[in-house]
């Protein structure tokens, strides 16, 4: 019950600022299909994924298969807040993106551009041919990706790792309105996002760089793709709950990865599988026997060694910097698909090349902070966690965040990259600017929803929200609670990570 008064004494508030706020207009993107036919719109409606058509025709009698993505020529015409026209007519290709997300009605686009191009000053105004239009149609506030991004930027940013970069726009294609969407960058290889080295067409050797997704989709991909790693052949791992665990284990799940990164060899995919799997190793051993293992120059085969710590050991297979800003980035926002996907790493064997396994590139968080019921009040540890999947049928934990959690070296560097982003105001900068977005958008959040109207009537995903999100019924609701969420997350880690708060600690 106070829970619930809480929530409407905030809603009340938050609605009085809004209906006070100055509105300002939004970036828009125009599309225009090359195509004049009648059924020209047909690429932004009709597909959806293929593996998840295939899920939903098992328990959808009648439902009919519809077409998979396709890319759809196009030109595309950009303008700022001010209406200045930034892009005129570039020529372009578009199609729907994603998975689950497909079999909306309003769904994700990908941009690919015939030449690069500068979109909206994003990631300090670098010309890609590669963007991305999210589409939040599950997200009431439409902000959570954009705010999870921004934290990972301020997390990953002092370590020299890349986060994608995002920016709110309204989206018209053939005159027809489409609503809001996030402007982010596509996850790739390239030297202004996933720097690696990047092989030359048909090269087969293994000294190159890899971009890999832990990624339960790895099943959908092209055998040369993907692969799994058996996580210490399975070696159960004590969850991360403030507890010690309280008496629970649970096995690392031997799940896949998707390369996403151009190869060209199974030598080249057996070589990164092998190598994943050894660096697991390396840190299972570490954390778990107190034991060093270290790789041949080939960096094929481990051995163990007792001229070096196990934590040294650990340093040498991983980027741990990179790590704890993962845990820090996923123990902030709750991502109920942590242990499943959208969990990205490299290494590069290319010439100068960091050959550590790095973590960086998060992505997709629509389903986080509070949206889906995974953490509904914003209090407990989750990331390292045993957590269950998103049909409450079984248990899983996302093993590379929980494998190290109890060493308390890495404690102490999780507690020290807490502390310096919380004083520097990354979070609160981010809370500030999710009031200030739906203040100064709340004229293009209600056409988006006008458009739409997936707010009230949210029958096909309200099963997945929490109680409190599905209580939202305006995007200015949506965001106070949010804000609400966010604002309780990180006060509660702050107790626990901040350094002035970690006596006896442990």
């Amino acid at each position: 019950m106070k829970k619930r008064l809480c929530l409407t004494v905030l809603l009340m508030l938050a609605a009085l600022l809004f209906n006070a706020a100055q509105a300002a207009e939004m970036a828009r993107i125009e599309i225009a299909t090359v195509s004049q036919a009648d059924n020209a719109l047909d690429f932004v409606m009709q597909p959806v994924a293929g593996h998840v058509s295939a899920q939903i025709v098992t328990w959808t009698p009648g439902y009919v298969i519809p077409p998979e993505p396709w890319y759809e020529p196009c030109r595309i015409t950009v303008f700022d807040e001010d209406g200045a026209r930034l892009i005129d007519g570039a020529e372009a290709e578009v199609k729907v993106r994603g998975n689950w997300t497909t079999s909306y009605p309003k769904k994700p686009l990908r941009i690919r551009f015939g030449e690069a191009q500068s979109m909206l000053g994003l990631n300090d105004g670098a010309a890609m041919k590669n963007w991305v239009l999210l589409a939040e149609y599950k997200d009431g506030s439409m902000l959570r990706n954009k705010a999870a991004l921004a934290i990972a930027a301020g997390l990953l940013a002092p370590d020299g790792l890349y986060a994608a970069d995002a920016r709110l726009v309204e989206v018209a294609i053939n005159g027809e309105y489409m609503g809001v969407y996030l402007l982010s960058e596509h996850q790739q290889v390239n030297a202004d996002r996933v720097n690696i080295t990047k092989p030359k067409a048909d090269y087969q050797g293994t000294d190159i760089g890899y971009f890999l997704e832990f990624d339960d989709y790895y099943v959908n991909e092209e055998e040369l793709n993907r692969f799994t790693v058996s996580y210490a052949n399975n070696a159960r791992l004590v969850p991360y709950d403030g507890n010690d665990g309280s008496g629970r284990k649970l096995a690392g799940t031997t799940r896949g990865f998707t390369i996403k990164s151009d190869i060209y060899s199974a030598k080249q995919r057996n070589f990164i599988a092998d190598y994943v799997d050894n660096v697991y190793r390396v840190l299972y051993h570490a954390a778990y026997r107190d034991e060093a293992y270290v790789f041949n120059d080939a960096c094929t085969r481990i051995k163990r060694t007792t001229e070096i710590t196990p934590r040294e050991a650990v340093e040498r297979a991983i980027n741990v910097d990179s790590l704890a800003d993962l845990y820090l980035l996923n123990e902030v926002v709750c991502d109920a698909d942590v242990y499943l996907t959208s969990f990205f790493m490299r290494a590069d064997f290319g010439e100068g090349g960091d050959r550590r396994l790095t973590f960086e590139a998060p992505w997709d968080f629509d389903s986080a902070m509070g949206n889906k019921n995974r953490c509904a009040d914003a209090q407990g540890f989750y990331a390292a966690n045993i957590l269950f999947d998103v049909n409450d049928s079984f248990q899983s934990i996302n093993p590379w965040l929980a494998v190290l959690m109890y060493e308390d070296w890495f404690q102490e560097i999780i507690a020290e990259k807490w502390t310096a982003a919380y004083d520097a105001g990354v979070f609160s900068r981010v809370l500030e600017m999710i009031g200030r977005d739906a203040e100064q958008y709340s004229d293009a959040f209600a056409r988006n929803y006008d458009k739409w109207d997936n707010l009230v009537h949210n029958e096909e995903f309200a099963h997945e929200l929490s109680p409190m999100a599905a209580r939202c019924s305006t995007q200015q609701e949506a965001a106070a609670h949010l804000q609400w969420w966010l604002e309780r997350r990180v006060d509660f880690l702050n107790a626990h990570w901040h350094t002035a708060n970690r006596s006896g600690v442990k």
